[in-house]
Parts: structure tokens; C-alpha cells; sequence
């Protein structure tokens, strides 16, 4: 019984999110168990372009450190902000978050050859929750029950919060500035005059991932967001 409701759950959870971070998840039970080492892991351009170790493009992105609070609180916010954009601002459009995916991760990856980041994958969840914010400017948000502010500073309080914990801002700073640029591509240069939609998704990946149809007058209930903890959680104004 428990197993059944345990696999309904898992597989009411987005595709795309439940992916990554299903991967996540068992990439870090697999280092704890010592079957692989992080040094098989982490993103070395040498090795990848010279010795053609090209998974590591990808595993870079999969690792978040030993389990303990820093991997909680990262798998946290991972999950809670990629599924409320892939079934918010993303609902039925899978293929447009795939290629989001994409796009973010090579820019990642290009920014980190000219910086000393073995792991993207912090990042990569600052860029996700940057994008959910600036879409949601308006949810007012509450950090640990001691500040309270509107969603789009989310990720700079998410950055100062890294630097009280001693830890480097260049993690925070290369995801504010992807988020930021594919938030600019998507949604405000589009809008702009003259200006028009750069970020076209191939159509092979519309292809695979946008095989069932949404109803596109669909307006997901508040109550319908992902519950969970309160870091994060907001409330719209008036609301």
C-alpha cells in the first residue's frame, strides 16, 4: 500500500521535474554508496574536449555535495521551484522547458570555462528560481520566518544567505545572470519595440515532448502549486 502510494505521488510530479531530480537523487546516492567518486563528476574542459569525457557536461549539473543540509536545502528548492514553473508558466509546453534546459546549461557551460566552478548545479537552480520570480513578481515571500519581501528578491536573498553560510557567490551570481538573460530573450525583448522572439524551441523536441495537447485556457488554482515548506512560500498581495 505504501509503495503504491509512494509511485502515485512520484508519478504526479512533472516530467521534466521529476526527471532532474530523480537524477540528482540517485547520482548522490551513488557517490555515497562509493561506487563512483565526485572526480568522475565534475565539469573539467580538459577532459572534456581533450580526452572526450563528454558525460561530464551533464553529471556536473547532477551533484550537489555529500548528503547533509546543503544538499537538503538545494533539493528543496530544486524541486519546488522547477515544478511550479513547469506547471505554471510551462504547463503543457514541456518541449519550451526542455529547450530552457538546454539553453541554460550551455550558457553555463560556457561561462564556465572562464571561471573556477567544478559543479553547475547550484547554478543551474538559482537560474530556475530567478525565471519563476521574475514571472511571479508580485508573491510576497517568507525566508525562515524572519524576512518578508516580493518574489523577484528571492534570489539575491538566496545569495546572501549562501554568504553568511561562508560559502563562494560566484555560484548565485552565474545563475542570477543566465536566469536573467533567458528571462530577457523570452519575455521582455519580445515586448519590446522592433524587437521580436529569439529563443525558438527546435521543433524535434516539440516533437517528442509535446505529444498531448493542454487545455490553454488552463489557470492553475493557488492551492494547486507544490506544497512544502515555508522558505520560499509566498502569498499574493491582496490575496
Amino acid at each position: 500500500m505504501a509503495y503504491q502510494t509512494f509511485r502515485q505521488e512520484y508519478m504526479q510530479i512533472p516530467p521534466v521535474t521529476r526527471a532532474y531530480t530523480t537524477a540528482c537523487v540517485l547520482t548522490t546516492a551513488v557517490v555515497q554508496l562509493e561506487l563512483i567518486t565526485p572526480f568522475q563528476l565534475y565539469f573539467n574542459p580538459e577532459l572534456i574536449f581533450r580526452h572526450y569525457q563528454i558525460w561530464r557536461l551533464v553529471t556536473n549539473f547532477l551533484f550537489f555535495g555529500p548528503v547533509g543540509f546543503n544538499f537538503l536545502f538545494n533539493m528543496i528548492f530544486l524541486y519546488r521551484y522547477c515544478r511550479m514553473l513547469e506547471e505554471g508558466s510551462f504547463r503543457g509546453r514541456t518541449a519550451d522547458f526542455v529547450f530552457m534546459f538546454l539553453f541554460g546549461g550551455l550558457l553555463m557551460v560556457i561561462f564556465g570555462l572562464f571561471v573556477n566552478l567544478v559543479f553547475l548545479g547550484q547554478a543551474f537552480t538559482i537560474m530556475l528560481v530567478y525565471v519563476w520570480s521574475r514571472r511571479n513578481p508580485y508573491v510576497r515571500m517568507n525566508f525562515f520566518g524572519l524576512l518578508n519581501f516580493q518574489a523577484p528578491f528571492l534570489p539575491w536573498v538566496l545569495m546572501g544567505f549562501s554568504l553568511l553560510l561562508g560559502n563562494s557567490i560566484i555560484v548565485d551570481l552565474l545563475g542570477i545572470a543566465v536566469g536573467h538573460i533567458y528571462f530577457f530573450l523570452e519575455d521582455v525583448f519580445p515586448n519590446q519595440p522592433g524587437g521580436g522572439r529569439i529563443l525558438k524551441t527546435p521543433y524535434i523536441l516539440k516533437a517528442i515532448f509535446d505529444v498531448q495537447e493542454e487545455d490553454p485556457n488552463y489557470n492553475p488554482l493557488p492551492e494547486d502549486r507544490p506544497g512544502g515548506f515555508a522558505w520560499g512560500e509566498g502569498q499574493r498581495l491582496g490575496g
